[in-house]
């Protein structure tokens, strides 16, 4: 019953946490609109989707009186693929943006840049979090939770990359084909972990869930 506890106020801190960002982009997209910030906007949105029905997937599975083994596997299947397909669509989308969209990269990139900042710290504090959790009791969708914020982690660090060229080269050629390459790493990442999650809960058989990429 604690594990229970501790894994559900973690996810819920790793919503708490993750919901303001979408919203701080969204005010940032009014002073710049550079490939990055959007792909990284849509992709923390989606982000937040999966994280709200991970903690929802897991309060109704941990209820033992209302949920059998048999419901269990079917609730958290339906969930991650659900989860997965939203991925994948959010990421064919970022893709069609970096090509077609025409990237300002004098824009101001200082609030993106601090959000991005900002989730490299939060993500990797929940990374770990995540595994030291599922290390103690293995649980599908905490295991998952450990995969996304490894993940989170990494694409963030490339985010920061892309918006410190911008700030620190404005308007340079350099930056403009950073930006395009940023956006294109988040959203390969998007798809990536979409069409994992949807191949994992369509092949998967019952074993205990792994905590590696």
């Amino acid at each position: 019953m604690k594990k229970q506890k501790n894994d559900s106020k973690t996810l819920m801190w790793s919503i708490i946490t993750s919901a303001p960002g979408p919203l701080i982009l969204g005010i940032a997209l009014i002073f710049g609109k550079t490939s990055t910030q959007i792909a990284d906007f849509v992709r923390r949105s989606i982000e937040l989707l999966a994280i709200i029905m991970a903690y929802v997937s897991y309060k109704i599975t941990s209820r033992q009186d209302v949920c059998d083994t048999e419901r269990k596997e079917k609730i958290e299947k339906i969930s991650n693929l659900f989860v997965g397909t939203i991925m994948i669509i959010g990421g064919a989308i970022m893709i069609c943006l970096a090509f077609i969209k025409s990237s300002n990269n004098d824009d101001n990139v200082l609030l993106s840049l601090i959000i991005a900042l900002l989730g490299v710290v939060m993500n990797t504090f929940f990374w770990f979090k995540y595994e030291r959790l599922n290390k103690k009791t293995p649980n599908a969708i905490i295991s998952v939770q450990a995969r996304l914020y490894r993940a989170k982690s990494l694409v963030d660090l490339c985010v920061c990359l892309a918006l410190l060229s911008i700030m620190f080269f404005p308007g340079a050629r350099f930056s403009y084909y950073v930006d395009k390459v940023g956006s294109i790493i988040v959203s390969l990442y998007l798809i990536w972990c979409g069409i994992k999650t949807v191949y994992e809960r369509l092949t998967r058989k019952e074993k205990t869930p792994k905590t590696d990429l």
